[in-house]
């Protein structure tokens, strides 16, 4: 830029010689030429300082806001990569975290895994499965009624027949006590409804599973229902929820007949609720009590408090009389004084005549 304005310059000056040459002489043109030249020169060097100084400004200046942007471009560029950096960090934690419940999960599948080959295992023998039932009988008493509260429930209580049921419930009258014995009737059910057998294996097993359930009911009615000792009924507890569901679903000759012996047949879940109603006439029984003991005590507070308005009535009529008596002591306090004031008030003659 700086060749080219110094070009311009001397073109111009070419021009300006070449019309001063029609007017002037040779020597007067050599002359004015070596003062155009040197103020040429001159005003080209005073041209050529201030336009490298302002071009030095001018770099200066283009310089300093160069790096003013590339400052705030790198600002920006290291806050994005924080921002994401902090994104990328927690979702690699979250990940991680996922990860460890997943890993946690998975050992739960498989602890529960081996639970239920146990469970299993368990339940094949007959004595497993009576300890079995037992032991969700005793957490469903204790879920309702409390641990070891004897005045409601015992458990594996004696009779005087020499029977021991797994549970007995002292029920308020007009239920009074109530035997409780679980039953476990399993390996003819698996087989009743085993997809995988022929139909005339599941009927079998639905005969004998039939049979089973008679067995427990007729033991329950004959050892659990004894006139003058217990109610006229009693409970048989089925542990498992698929097999009580089975028998209501689709036995309901195996109810009419439970129902006949007056056993009835509850499942967990319908225990709990049969339990709990109970558990309110309880606690309906003992507010009774107590409100009518409530009822006695106010009855003799009541008389109590006639006794009392009686003896304040004739304390009132007392303090009446006293302060009628006062008054009238008042009336002749005050007589008295007025006469002492008259016979204060009377001269006395220093003088006294006698006739």
């Amino acid at each position: 830029m700086e060749y080219i304005i110094i070009g311009l310059l001397i073109i111009i000056l070419i021009i300006c010689v070449i019309s001063l040459s029609k007017n002037i002489n040779e020597a007067h043109i050599t002359e004015r030429l070596g003062k155009l030249e040197t103020e040429v020169i001159r005003n080209l060097g005073e041209f050529k300082s201030e336009l490298t100084k302002s071009m030095n400004d001018d770099f200066n200046g283009l310089n300093d806001r160069m790096e003013q942007r590339l400052n705030m471009i790198n600002d920006k560029v290291n806050e994005r990569l924080d921002v994401n950096f902090e994104k990328t960090n927690k979702t690699f934690t979250n990940v991680l975290e996922r990860l460890s419940k997943i890993d946690e999960a998975q050992k739960k599948i498989d602890t529960l895994s081996s639970d239920i080959v146990s469970l299993q295992s368990v339940l094949t023998d007959k004595k497993s499965r009576g300890i079995f039932g037992e032991v969700n009988l005793h957490h469903i008493m204790a879920s309702v009624f409390g641990e070891n509260n004897d005045k409601v429930y015992k458990l594996q209580y004696s009779f005087d027949n020499g029977t021991i049921a797994d549970c007995v419930l002292f029920a308020p009258e007009p239920l009074g006590t109530i035997a409780i014995d679980s039953k476990f009737p399993l390996e003819n059910y698996r087989e009743m409804v085993d997809r995988n057998n022929s139909a005339g294996m599941r009927s079998s097993a639905e005969k004998l599973f039939k049979s089973d359930m008679k067995k427990h009911i007729d033991a329950i009615a004959s050892k659990y229902i004894i006139p003058g000792v217990t109610s006229n009924q009693a409970i048989l507890f089925l542990p498992a929820e698929a097999i009580f569901a089975e028998v209501n679903a689709y036995h309901n000759d195996l109810i009419e007949y439970a129902y006949k012996k007056r056993v009835w047949i509850t499942s967990p879940t319908t225990l709990i609720s049969t339990l709990t109603t109970i558990q309110m006439i309880i606690k309906n029984m003992e507010r009774d009590k107590y409100a009518a003991i409530i009822h006695q005590q106010l009855n003799l507070l009541d008389v109590e408090f006639k006794r009392y308005k009686e003896r304040w009535d004739k304390l009132s009529r007392s303090i009446e009389t006293v302060g009628r008596d006062v008054k009238d002591i008042h009336t002749t306090t005050d007589k008295i004084t007025k006469r002492f004031e008259s016979i204060n008030q009377v001269e006395i003659n220093d003088k006294i005549e006698i006739e």
